[in-house]
């Protein structure tokens, strides 16, 4: 895409509303602008890096063994009371009624759907175990929305639900999900370290906040040392197979959330315990049959008695994550995407339009760039070099390829990597190389 065609409103005054990193820069760099509060438009720069979460997202929860369906956004009054949620829930939920005076809500979640979808689906033990999972817009109606996508009214969600006959099957699943969530974070340049997190009724560890060091975190959060060294499950891991070793070495550690430490322990630990900032980037936990049992979700068992099916749910703030990779990467020049999430790979920059040759190479490098299938923004612009740099460094997209008429005369264009911040001359071939490598 050429930016002198590409709708890329940079602002260079920071907007006074925005309190932290993320918000600055997704505002600066013109990722989004608000409509009203808590509420965005997603600008053409954003929308890529959404559409590319969202697909790592998608492709890691299909790995898994989940199967991607759509719900809706608006729903039916009755299935939250069947369920006692609809007046518990509060203020947060937006209520709504349709021309023919029927309750009606914008989904602040999705549990009572997808729990009527089972139940008038899934009629017998031998159709499980499922998980099924969507892609999709909800409305939290908060008091004080604030920092951004970090804190918003409306934001993208994936969430997953699983159904199993019985505890064991749903311990099963949450793995699946525990293993699929450190994959998809680490697929987005993040590390993300499993909190053991409050599970409610139902007791146990079955709940973990899957947590991202920033030093603008919303809240301290605790981990031993440990947990910053191990690896993540490759892509030969065997979702079929027993996964819990996996989850055992990276839940054995200790690892909470601020309002969870215990000071004691903390203490033991010495110089292993780390004490950082920390945004909440997923959040997966086991409820049993809170919903399947109200709303009489069963299914015929081995033995032929009616059982109400077991269930987890699974979530991921896919807008959220925008925000809280930025909170993660980034440098007072601006945003450092990591490049699996990059709206573009490479930045080039032609650093003097009006020079026929100059202009001759950048327009064959921009094709040949994307002949090789490499999402590039080519800085067209008629403007100043430090102006060209300012706007590529603030937008971070991983490469810059800087090209201009000294350089082509030596026979060398340069190189940047953005996360690093390292130049290098090279030759043209040798440059691309290294880009496409």
């Amino acid at each position: 895409m050429r930016l002198s065609q590409y709708f890329l409103p940079i602002l260079k005054e920071t907007p006074a509303e925005a309190q932290i990193v993320s918000h600055r820069y997704m505002l600066r760099a013109g990722l989004v602008r608000q409509a009203s509060a808590g509420i965005y438009s997603w600008l053409p720069l954003g929308f890529r890096v959404l559409k590319n979460i969202e697909a790592i997202v998608r492709d890691e929860q299909n790995r898994a063994g989940a199967q991607e369906l759509l719900m809706p956004t608006i729903q039916p009054a009755e299935l939250w009371r069947e369920s006692g949620r609809y007046d518990d829930y509060g203020k947060e939920m937006l209520r709504i009624t349709d021309r023919h005076d029927r309750d009606m809500l914008f989904g602040p979640t999705n549990e009572e759907l997808i729990t009527d979808i089972s139940r008038t689906s899934i009629r017998s033990y031998r159709q499980l175990p499922k998980m099924l999972y969507h892609i999709q817009w909800k409305f939290r109606d908060e008091v004080r929305p604030r920092f951004g996508v970090m804190r918003g009214r409306e934001f993208l969600m994936k969430d997953t639900y699983s159904f199993d006959v019985d505890f064991a099957g749903a311990k099963r699943s949450y793995n699946k999900m525990f293993v699929a969530y450190l994959r998809t974070f680490a697929r987005l340049g993040l590390k993300a370290i499993p909190m053991v997190a409050e599970s409610g009724p139902i007791g146990g560890d079955m709940s973990h906040e899957f947590i991202v060091f920033a030093k603008t975190g919303e809240s301290e959060v605790f981990c031993h040392r440990d947990l910053l060294e191990i690896a993540v499950p490759g892509d030969d891991v065997n979702y079929e197979g027993d996964l819990q070793p996996i989850v055992d070495r990276w839940t054995a550690p200790y690892a909470t959330t601020g309002d969870k430490h215990d000071p004691e322990k903390g203490k033991a630990l010495g110089d292993a315990l780390v004490s950082a900032r920390g945004i909440e980037v997923g959040h997966i936990f086991y409820f049993g049959s809170k919903y399947s049992k109200p709303m009489k979700a069963t299914v015929v068992g081995p033995d032929g008695e009616d059982v109400a099916i077991e269930m987890g749910s699974y979530g991921i703030g896919v807008s959220r994550l925008v925000g809280a990779v930025i909170e993660a990467s980034h440098d007072d020049a601006g945003i450092i995407w990591p490049d699996a999430v990059a709206p573009f790979a490479v930045g080039l920059i032609n650093l003097k339009v009006d020079d026929a040759a100059c202009t001759q190479v950048c327009d064959d490098v921009y094709g040949r760039l994307r002949a090789k299938g490499i999402a590039v923004l080519y800085d067209d612009r008629d403007d100043r070099a430090g102006a060209k740099f300012a706007t590529m460094d603030l937008i971070g997209l991983p490469w810059q390829l800087v090209i201009g008429p000294r350089g082509i005369k030596a026979g060398q264009v340069e190189i940047k990597r953005r996360a690093t911040g390292e130049r290098q001359d090279l030759t043209l071939d040798a440059a691309l190389a290294q880009i496409a490598g």
